[in-house]
């Protein structure tokens, strides 16, 4: 349901969250090290992620990534939103051209309910309060997986 692109955005995120401070920034390098993903489009995701004001960046040698207080505020929603299109969770699950409360796929019923209360978590969800869950279950890497 989720692109590698919000996985891996959304394991960033979280990593940053946990071990990240203004004082002490971690560049994607290093991030795609301990998450095993591949550096360069995590460092494009991670640029990405900063246009949209959703994580602070900071270039040159004491550079890289970190959360502001307030950008832990933000929710998971926001993550997937700035790197995926949102809009592909309203199609259809089959992948048919037209499905719709009038014209259902034969899983519709199946999928909406599912959806809805996933979206409803991502939205609800902050990243601290989804980092501070990964931090006790000790479970990062299985978002990528």
């Amino acid at each position: 349901m989720l692109s590698k692109a919000s996985k891996y955005s959304i394991a960033a995120v979280l990593y940053l969250t946990n071990n990240a401070t203004k004082e002490q920034k971690i560049g994607s390098k290093i991030i795609a090290e301990k998450l095993e993903l591949p550096a360069p489009f995590l460092a494009k995701t991670m640029q990405e992620l900063t246009k949209k004001g959703l994580i602070k960046s900071v270039k040159g040698p004491h550079g890289g990534f970190y959360l502001s207080k307030k950008d832990k505020e933000n929710t998971v929603y926001e993550i997937i939103d700035c790197v995926d299109d949102i809009t592909k969770f309203d199609q259809c699950y089959l992948g048919q051209s037209e499905c719709s409360e009038e014209n259902p796929c034969v899983v519709h019923y199946l999928y909406v309910p599912f959806k809805n209360e996933l979206l409803n978590k991502f939205k609800n969800k902050t990243i601290l309060e989804m980092a501070t869950e990964f931090a006790k279950n000790n479970k990062l890497n299985e978002i990528i997986k």
